[in-house]
């Protein structure tokens, strides 16, 4: 006679240490991640491809020209020179920058576009910093066409009317201009990223800066902290090339105030929100 072994079979043990482990730089399935340069790229894109991105850029970019036409036709030519045609192109840029950090900021929130990409890229920390690098070049951008659109009309105003024509732009005000934009383009992400919805950041980036300077004018004892508080304040001697070490220490305290902190909260949101 024969019997049967009616008995459960075993699992075969296998040893922990020897399982394979996904790589810790890929996704979960052990692939490689999305490498940070095309996500740069695909920032960029997006920016430049929806219509409110284009325009804005179109606009930011004109507004230079406009701003130039203007003073050769109706303003004192004899006072032109490179470095007062760069402090009027210059003027509205400092309002319009920070929208295009904010656009950045909010696109995937207004758009809802965050499924797809957190889906895609799942590490939300590397889309932060892509949109960070990419926003930052459309500043640089942006920043160009400011330069030239200046040079241009230097030109023009000593050709056919009566500028000086000076080229005296030093690299200290060169610099001094690019980190300002940087630093409102980094604003506006900021503000983007803590609001996450385009409107709310725009008021909120145009309001509260207009509040804090009105109550510096009421409140006498605010004067002395808005030299430390006040970017706008601060940023005035990188325009003029005129910084010293306490115009930098101002600049430092006001910029971890009304950026680095914002941004830091915005981050946080961004990383923890859900994607409805």
């Amino acid at each position: 006679m024969t019997t049967t072994d009616t008995r459960t079979p075993q699992a075969p043990q296998v040893d922990p240490a020897k399982v394979a482990r996904p790589a810790a730089t890929g996704d979960v399935d052990g692939s490689p991640g999305v490498p940070l340069q095309r996500l740069i790229r695909v920032e960029l894109r997006k920016m430049v491809d929806t219509r409110a991105g284009r325009w804005m850029l179109i606009v930011m970019s004109a507004i230079s020209l406009v701003v130039m036409a203007a003073f050769l036709i109706w303003g004192p030519s004899e006072e032109a020179n490179y470095s007062e045609l760069l402090g009027l192109t210059s003027l509205p840029l400092v309002i319009l920058l920070p929208i295009l950090g904010i656009m950045a900021a909010t696109s995937e929130w207004s758009q809802r576009t965050g499924l797809v990409t957190f889906t895609l890229e799942p590490r939300r920390g590397r889309v932060i910093v892509a949109k960070i690098i990419a926003t930052l070049m459309l500043g640089l951008v942006v920043t160009a066409t400011a330069f030239a659109a200046s040079a241009l009309g230097n030109v023009i105003g000593s050709t056919f009317g009566d500028g000086n024509g000076a080229w005296d732009l030093t690299w200290q005000v060169a610099l001094g201009v690019t980190l300002a934009f940087a630093i409102f383009v980094l604003q506006g992400l900021a503000f983007g990223f803590v609001f996450l919805n385009t409107p709310f950041a725009i008021v909120a980036s145009l309001l509260l800066p207009t509040l804090w300077s009105i109550a510096v004018g009421m409140i006498a004892s605010l004067a002395e902290p808005s030299k430390w508080l006040d970017l706008n304040q601060v940023t005035d001697p990188l325009f003029s090339g005129s910084m010293t070490g306490e115009n930098w220490a101002q600049l430092a305290s006001s910029t971890g105030v009304w950026v680095l902190l914002p941004l830091a909260i915005g981050a946080w949101r961004v990383m923890h929100r859900e994607v409805k």
